[in-house]
């Protein structure tokens, strides 16, 4: 399971900017993460960007997905072999 916003998000709006993969958008309500983008920043960052900077903490970690996952989405979504 990729990363997720809960119904915490004040909608601050600086998550979005953060990610390297566009994976966040503005839902209906609050912003919300594409699980088919979302590498949880794996190819570009050590940490998950949209965690580190959000303000209320409405993005919980703990339910991650493999590096091996997200380093095979990575290659999919950039057409480049991951980083090691």
């Amino acid at each position: 399971m990729s990363l997720m916003i809960t119904d915490e998000c004040i909608n601050c709006d600086v998550c979005e900017p953060e990610c390297p993969n566009n994976a966040i958008y503005q839902g209906p309500e609050i912003y919300e993460i594409d699980p088919d983008k979302c590498t949880e920043c794996v190819g570009h960052y050590d940490e998950p960007q949209c965690v580190q900077v959000c303000p209320v903490e409405c993005i919980p970690v703990g339910k991650e997905e493999s590096r091996e996952v997200l380093a095979a989405r990575y290659t999919a979504l950039t057409g480049n072999p991951c980083p090691s």
